[in-house]
Formats: C-alpha cells, sequence, structure tokens
C-alpha cells in the first residue's frame, strides 16, 4: 500500500514540495532517497508518517471491507505491516503475527535487498523482541523461504479453525 501511495500525484507532490525535485525524477518517487532523509531525520521521518500511515489505514480499512463483503468469504486476508506496532495500527487486525529474526540476519538480508540506512532503520523500529512480546504468534524466520512458509502456515491453519 506504501508503493501505491508514492505512485499518487497527491502523495508524490507532498513528497517534492517537502524534500525537493530530485526525490521524484521524472515524476516518480524515488523510495530509497526518500528513505535516506527520512532515517536521517526524526522532524522529516515524523512528517511522512504523518502523511502515509493514516490513508493505508484508509486503504487497509477499505480493502478489509471489500474482503468481508466477498462470498464465499475468505477463511483469512492477510496484511503485512512493517511497522505494525510502531504505527499502533495492531487493534485493526483479529490477530497479529511477529515474523522475527536475528538482528545480524535481518541486516544482512535488508542489505541484500538495497536497502540503504539499514542501521537507522533497525533503530526506528522495536526490537525483535518487544515485537515478539506484543503479538499474538511469532515465527522465527532464521531459515529457508520455505521453512518460514511451512511456519506461517502453520499459524494460519490454527487462525483458520
Amino acid at each position: 500500500m506504501v508503493h501505491d501511495l508514492y505512485a499518487t500525484a497527491e502523495v508524490r507532490d507532498a513528497v517534492v514540495e517537502r524534500l525537493g525535485e530530485d526525490m521524484a525524477p521524472d515524476g516518480v518517487v524515488d523510495r530509497g532517497a526518500v528513505a535516506s532523509h527520512m532515517f536521517a531525520s526524526a522532524a522529516d521521518r515524523h512528517w511522512i508518517e504523518t502523511l502515509l500511515w493514516p490513508r493505508v489505514g484508509q486503504r487497509m480499512t477499505a480493502w478489509r471491507d471489500e474482503v468481508d463483503r466477498r462470498r464465499p468469504r475468505p477463511p483469512a486476508a492477510v496484511v503485512e505491516v512493517p511497522l505494525l506496532f510502531e504505527s499502533e495500527m495492531e487493534e485493526a487486525f483479529d490477530a497479529t503475527i511477529a515474523v522475527i529474526a536475528d538482528e545480524a540476519l535481518r541486516a544482512d538480508r535488508a542489505a541484500g535487498r538495497g536497502h540503504a540506512a539499514v542501521a537507522e532503520r533497525t533503530a526506528r523500529q522495536l526490537s525483535q523482541a518487544e515485537k515478539a512480546a506484543r503479538a499474538q504468534y511469532v515465527v522465527v524466520n532464521d531459515g529457508t523461504p520455505e521453512e518460514l512458509e511451512t511456519a506461517l502456515s502453520a499459524v494460519l491453519d490454527k487462525l483458520c479453525r
């Protein structure tokens, strides 16, 4: 949803107005450049959170309403929210699952995906232990993608009973 929001004229224009034209070369928001600003400045981070999080909440609510109208209803509807607890959106969900991993492994994975300012991102987020304490279910992601899929499937099986 955040990626989609960055593609809207409303968010793109707000980002350009706040941070400058170089944040949206050719009219497309450069999320990496924006992230560099956001994690370097508490004021800019607060500004982007204030811009994005209410819109994410509105879109999630609209999506969930649409899912609830489906017949037959799906057994589950899953939303990935990287900053669920930080954004205080957990009450919008029937259940929460924290997918956690060792910090060094998380940093390696983030760097492998080309994420800049990994240490700054991690410092902004709750610790893995805090997320695990707040979530109803915890899945440790220290293995293969197939192992993660199996573990998440087991949680979904419990939730759908």
